[in-house]
């Protein structure tokens, strides 16, 4: 129950955040990516503080003996980059560059009720789940 309701908050947080920062407009996401023409630097401001806020909080985190909310922490066991990550965040930043959305943005803006979010939600699923098929 507390790992839930810890789930949930943070859910919750996060997208308060991406919705007061603006990344659940595409508008604001795809200005963001021009950056030779109309750009709009204000989620070069997002992006540090999230950096920050991860680089403080990882450090942080990682001091504790444990986890809240499990017997361990889970970290990536792979350094290295392979085809599947190459190809996986080039589709990943040309979908965020065409539609406007990261999925966490999408999550988030299904608030608004936007009849596009919820086809890209949709169609980022059916992507997930042919990716898993297919792999």
């Amino acid at each position: 129950m507390q790992k839930n309701l810890l789930s949930l908050f943070s859910g919750l947080v996060f997208g308060l955040g991406v919705s007061l920062s603006g990344m659940t407009n595409p508008n604001t996401v795809i200005h963001f990516l021009d950056v030779t023409g109309d750009w709009d630097v204000s989620l070069v401001f997002v992006l540090c503080s999230a950096v920050l806020t991860t680089v403080i909080g990882f450090r942080w985190v990682l001091r504790q003996a444990q986890p809240v909310c499990d017997t361990q922490f889970h970290l990536p066991s792979k350094h290295t980059l392979d085809r599947k990550l190459i190809i996986g965040s080039v589709i990943f930043g040309v979908g965020w560059g065409l539609a406007g959305y990261c999925p966490g943005a999408a999550i988030a803006a299904l608030a608004t009720l936007n009849s596009e979010v919820y086809v890209f939600v949709i169609a980022m699923l059916l992507g997930l789940y042919l990716s898993k098929k297919l792999s």
